[in-house]
């Protein structure tokens, strides 16, 4: 989040149920404890995904589709040095790059490498994301001065579109459709018909606490409702491991624990941090940057009294009480 809202190889003919398995497996820690890198890993024919695991701030996923005439990439990564990590792997499949770069919204965990596929690479986002990555441009770097970022140039969407577009890649198509507002303002989805593979950006996540602070409660609840009618059998998140359509049950449950809490805190007449610092997580204490509850009542909040989805609210304060609620400024390892 950052700143104010905004080998190639022939496609066969289904997906394989054992590859379907084996990518929802956890990522597991080595002897050492630790995680292991970050990699392409095929989840469908011409598939595959990319996470970094734990999914906290700035860890998030990414993919390719290829298909036999062109290929495309959805998301980038936060730093250069992940970016060059995603290109490297990327590389190792499409050896001259992606011919494609979709920005499922404008944070800039999926946006600051753009310029390391560009211009080779079409950058595609919807029309708002392109205005929201201008107006925000590298900002998120403020607010974690000791991450190494290296060189992440603002490079901004040359494609845009409003509804839906289709991307047609010789055998496969990736159907971009909107769906925001969600987790922002102007949230995009990356559908593969042909695999029931869905890239969902960060409208739907796993592990990983939800951040609808940009975007919308009620929002993301309807879209979650229209990626659900997709039929995908493989979901990519935003943050965290990749799974099935369970991942949709997930984030519903947290947006509806959110709401209630919300209303409570309405109710009683409490400030969002006091509503936040007397709510009791329960099943939800043990995810990634949980945290984001502070954040995220803001948002709840503000819909709570009448504010339509996606319009914009003091993010900065917002961030500023969810830091005070954390008691420090959450970690960010990208």
């Amino acid at each position: 989040m950052s700143g104010t809202a905004a080998e190639t190889v022939s496609p066969a003919t289904d997906t394989a149920t054992d590859t379907d398995t084996a990518v929802r497996a956890p990522v597991t820690a080595d002897a050492a404890g630790e995680a292991p890198p970050p990699a392409l890993r095929k989840v469908a024919d011409g598939v595959y995904a990319y996470v970094q695991p734990d999914g906290g701030w700035c860890l998030n996923n990414a993919g390719l589709v290829v298909g036999s005439e062109r290929s495309v990439l959805v998301d980038t990564a936060a730093t250069e040095a992940r970016t060059r990590r995603l290109r490297a792997e990327t590389g190792r499949i499409v050896p001259a790059g992606p011919d494609y770069v979709v920005n499922t919204h404008f944070h800039g965990d999926h946006t600051f490498g753009n310029g390391q596929f560009a211009p080779r690479a079409a950058i595609v986002a919807h029309e708002g994301t392109r205005a929201d990555s201008a107006e925000a441009g590298l900002g998120l770097r403020g607010l974690w001065p000791d991450v190494e970022w290296g060189s992440t140039p603002l490079v901004l969407p040359d494609v845009t579109f409003d509804g839906s577009l289709t991307l047609r890649l010789g055998g496969l198509r990736v159907e971009l459709l909107h769906v925001g507002p969600a987790h922002t303002a102007h949230d995009v989805v990356a559908w593969i018909p042909e695999r029931s593979v869905l890239f969902t950006g960060d409208v739907v996540w796993s592990r990983v606490t939800p951040f609808v602070l940009f975007g919308s409660v009620s929002g993301s609840l309807r879209a979650l409702d229209r990626m659900r009618a997709l039929g995908a059998r493989t979901v990519v998140p935003g943050h965290g491991p990749v799974g099935g359509p369970e991942l949709f049950d997930f984030t519903e449950e947290y947006l509806r624990f959110l709401r209630g809490v919300a209303e409570d805190g309405v109710r009683d007449g409490l400030p969002p941090l006091e509503t936040a610092r007397r709510t009791d997580l329960g099943a939800f204490a043990g995810l990634v940057d949980a945290e984001r509850l502070a954040g995220n009542l803001h948002r709840a909040y503000a819909e709570a009294e009448g504010l339509p989805p996606g319009a914009r609210i003091d993010v900065a304060r917002s961030f500023q009480e969810m830091v005070a609620f954390n008691g420090g400024l959450p970690a960010c390892h990208a």
